[in-house]
């Protein structure tokens, strides 16, 4: 499993706010879909049954923006290792000339499926996120 997880994403007419490039709140739903997608493809069988993650903070820097039509690339990277029933999810997002424009970095709370109560991470648990794996 690779330890970094891409995807696309393209502007459609109402991500677009009165500035005429996308909306904040576009760029936060975008980074809770390539984390949850990144969950998704990654996660062992039993963790993904048994866990779900939220999240407890964004810390986001615009350094730019796009348009209508434009397209962005999506990275996305577990930071470090987990604190308690934390974890910090980095996501960087390049325009089509490769510049970072959007950094994030967002602390992601795990929770017990059942009783949907936090619970500590543990190392297996990002195992297969980690770059030797």
């Amino acid at each position: 499993m690779s330890s970094k997880y891409q995807q696309r994403f393209t502007a459609r007419p109402e991500h677009i706010d009165e500035l005429g490039h996308v909306n904040n709140t576009v760029w936060v739903r975008w980074i809770q879909d390539i984390a949850v997608a990144h969950w998704e493809s990654a996660a062992r069988p039993e963790d993904s049954a048994q866990f779900f993650w939220v999240v407890t903070r964004h810390e986001i820097d615009y350094r730019g923006n796009i348009s209508e039509g434009e397209n962005v690339t999506g990275e996305t990277w577990i930071e470090g290792g987990p604190r308690g029933a934390t974890s910090i999810r980095r996501v960087d997002f390049r325009n089509e000339a490769g510049k970072v424009i959007v950094s994030a970095a967002t602390t992601w709370a795990m929770l017990d499926r059942q009783t949907q109560r936090p619970v500590r991470v543990r190392p297996e648990i990002l195992g297969p996120f980690r770059p030797d794996n």
